[in-house]
């Protein structure tokens, strides 16, 4: 069989580009307090907003936790907004960071749920959750999770956020080092993150919340952000625990000097030739989305946008600093989900040029693997599975996410209360097109089960209980740091029981068990490429 090598790159780019997929719930609309219920305008120390009461839930959308990363400020630290004194309408979402469907910069907000009652005695106060969407850190916003569901069986409080995404979000250039203080730059993405958090530190307690009981959590790309500010210096102290769904796939970050290299080919490419700061920040912005790719370190996910080791927000890698020991040793919740990989082969391959071919398997496997790409194959042999595509999404799933989450559970269990799940309904609802194979537990499908106003209708009784299992799970966690429901934290010795999230209840699966079933043992052998 003749192969194409332009097809099978093609399907490799097509398959990086859609890593950065994530899950958008939709949001119903706003309506202002009926008689009775508590007010609902809050002061922050910015000044007062007036949000939407209802008899179950107070919602506060498009509250600025920072000014305008604009003009001057465009790719420097987020500073405090200027402040106001008439109540600020927070009934509706603030602007998407810049991506395909927002070229608005001025997009640091923040959105608060809060249970009705925490608003009506202000004394109480409610843990707290800061969750950070996914999205490869080039696509989304707090307002595309709802989380209603979370606030009202939780009895807790949520905060959603933006942040700077994308080449706005995470552009290194030596120009740009030049001009901060500690000699780095790139980051910027993830100190809007810290700078949010110490927003949820000084004015949650007015909403009725717990500064001092704090949990952060995401997904994907948010996921990998929880991990960031689990080993940044800089982040201690902002958050007393945290949850990681999905973040485990790059756990050794490039380098300041790295990043600079390709922010410099990406100055070039934006007709900055002279390498300048005022160059870059007189740029129009649909010109960074545009050529924003021009800043990814191309390795196995071919990340647009990560961060990197600045020396000042991190100062090392991810699986560097959780093997010593040196990060921020709050309790941890980490999962990744069974079949991670299958949508995004679903979305390159079947729903592109079609399905990969037997001829395509090695082209494919030496473009992401080069010179391991042979043992690779030996251990995932076609005659094992059903397609050739199962093949790459199966190993690029347990390679990427599951042993990686596997070896950061491992290690964080030596330091702190780790517990380890694994999302396996491997008939999730999904709402995508047919392809040749099931999509199973694939990457954000885990999201439908926490989030949103009502339970997805496409659930069965099973999924329904299961949706509210792991909304107990997070919740409960969020409270006092027990998942509860039997979950058992790894052991300092790193071994145990991961928590196999399946209708309609979670069961135990030893560690044993996960290791084999994703082969982990090869991948941790294997040699460095």
């Amino acid at each position: 069989m003749n192969i194409n090598p332009m097809r099978v790159r093609d399907l490799a780019r097509i398959l990086i580009a859609w890593s950065a997929a994530i899950c958008v719930i939709v949001i119903s609309p706003a309506v202002h307090a009926a008689k009775g219920l508590p007010s609902p305008i809050v002061e922050t120390a910015d000044g007062p907003v007036l949000g939407t009461v209802t008899d179950t839930i107070g919602t506060f959308f498009g509250i600025p936790y920072a000014a305008p990363p604009v003009g001057g400020l465009r790719w420097m630290p987020p500073v405090a907004p200027a402040p106001w004194t008439t109540p600020l309408d927070a009934t509706a979402f603030g602007s998407e960071c810049p991506q395909g469907s927002s070229t608005d910069e001025d997009c640091l907000f923040l959105n608060v749920y809060v249970p009705t009652k925490a608003l009506e005695s202000r004394r109480h106060r409610y843990p707290v959750m800061i969750w950070v969407h996914g999205g490869g850190y080039v696509e989304g916003a707090g307002s595309q999770s709802d989380p209603t569901r979370l606030v009202t069986m939780g009895n807790l409080i949520v905060v959603t956020i933006n942040y700077r995404l994308g080449a706005l979000g995470f552009l290194a250039h030596p120009a740009l080092s030049a001009e901060s203080s500690y000699g780095g730059s790139g980051n910027y993405g993830i100190m809007d993150q810290q700078f949010a958090m110490r927003w949820v530190k000084e004015n949650i307690a007015a909403f009725g919340g717990n500064p001092k009981n704090v949990t952060i959590f995401g997904e994907s790309a948010g996921g990998h952000s929880m991990f960031s500010n689990l080993v940044s210096p800089t982040a201690a102290g902002l958050f007393h625990r945290a949850i990681i769904e999905s973040g485990s796939y790059e756990p050794i970050l490039p380098t300041l000097a790295q990043a600079e290299a390709h922010g410099q080919s990406f100055a070039g490419a934006v007709g900055c030739s002279d390498q300048t700061a005022a160059c870059l920040r007189a740029v129009p912005v649909s010109t960074v989305v545009a050529n924003q790719a021009m800043i990814g370190i191309q390795d196995l996910l071919g990340m647009v946008a990560t961060p990197n080791i600045d020396n000042y927000i991190l100062t090392q890698s991810i699986g560097t600093a959780l093997s010593s020991g040196q990060f921020n040793r709050v309790p941890v919740v980490d999962g990744t989900n069974h079949d991670e990989v299958r949508v995004f082969i679903a979305l390159a391959a079947d729903l592109g040029a079609g399905p990969l071919t037997a001829a395509e398997l090695p082209v494919l496997a030496d473009f992401f693997f080069g010179s391991n790409a042979p043992a690779v194959l030996a251990e995932y042999p076609l005659s094992d599975y059903p397609s050739p595509d199962l093949v790459a999404a199966t190993s690029f799933t347990d390679y990427l996410f599951s042993c990686n989450a596997l070896s950061a559970d491992q290690a964080m269990a030596k330091f702190t209360t780790t517990y380890a799940y694994e999302f396996a309904d491997e008939n999730a609802p999904n709402g995508s097109p047919p392809v040749s194979f099931p999509y199973g537990a694939s990457h954000a499908f885990e999201l439908q089960y926490l989030f949103g106003a009502t339970p997805n209708p496409a659930f069965a009784p099973g999924q329904l209980e299961l949706s509210d299992k792991m909304i107990d799970a997070w919740t409960n966690f969020a409270t006092d740091g027990n998942p509860g429901e039997g979950w058992k934290p790894l052991n300092r010795s790193a071994d145990g029981f991961f928590e196999s999230l399946v209708p309609p209840k979670p069961i135990h699966e030893a560690v044993s068990a996960f290791s084999a079933d994703h082969k982990c043992s090869f991948w941790l052998a294997l040699p460095a490429d």
